[in-house]
């Protein structure tokens, strides 16, 4: 039988979007503009050591400990620098202010096979759309550059709603604002725990993105399986 969906909530980073390249090679880049050399790799190694120190300390950009994502980032950049051994303030500064803008804009990402179609042809279908994302309040500006905005009702942010995937609670939230039933939406997403796992706790569908051979080991229904973003609808209308 065809689910009977009105709602379809998707993940982003990972799901629709990706990062062009990785990050330790766009903040070499960037030190390179202001005649600093370090190699990419390290620049990744540290800022896997920064960002999980600072989440650790500061969960879910900083929301609830007074500070705006913005200050959030920019010691997550600042650090990472400083781990790789660059300490002078000023470079730090202008560095992070100009990582923090650059991540806004589509330079930095990409969109995944078969996103933008569809995208298009779910709304063609008439369901609703909307973003339930562990992601910082310039989500909005990067799905507005990456020419996507205009396919979702509604862009929830974990730094908007206050709770990171897989809490329920940013799930509710969503379902509220659309007020469609559970039972008449799904998430898709590329990450078991968080998207798959969570949609499923709270009674909604779940579709989970995974490339051949990822995660098999996972209960997964092959049915709930995506190999690529372009088996979505045939899912559905199984």
């Amino acid at each position: 039988a065809m689910l009977r969906l009105r709602l379809l909530t998707w993940d982003v980073k990972d799901t629709l979007l990706r990062l062009r390249q990785p990050v330790g090679e766009s903040y070499a880049a960037e030190a390179r503009a202001h005649g600093v050399r370090v190699q990419p790799e390290a620049l990744s190694r540290s800022f896997r050591e920064a960002y999980g120190a600072q989440s650790r300390r500061f969960p879910n950009y900083g929301r609830g400990w007074g500070l705006s994502s913005q200050q959030w980032w920019d010691d997550v950049v600042k650090q990472t620098f400083r781990l790789s051994g660059v300490h002078e303030d000023g470079v730090l500064t202008l560095m992070a202010e100009n990582l923090y803008r650059d991540f806004c804009s589509a330079r930095n990402w990409e969109l995944l096979p078969g996103a933008s179609e569809t995208l298009s042809r779910c709304c063609q279908r008439g369901f609703r759309m909307g973003v339930i994302s562990n992601f910082d309040n310039r989500l909005e500006k990067v799905l507005s550059q990456c020419n996507l905005r205009h396919h979702f009702e509604f862009i929830l942010t974990s730094e908007d709603a206050g709770f990171t995937k897989p809490d329920r609670r940013i799930f509710e939230k969503a379902l509220r604002l659309s007020g469609v039933p559970p039972e008449q939406a799904a998430h898709v997403g590329d990450d078991y725990t968080r998207d798959y796992r969570a949609a499923r706790a709270m009674g909604m569908h779940g579709f989970l993105l995974r490339a051949a051979g990822l995660g098999e080991e996972l209960e997964v229904p092959p049915e709930h399986v995506l190999p690529s973003l372009s088996h979505l609808l045939t899912r559905i209308e199984k």
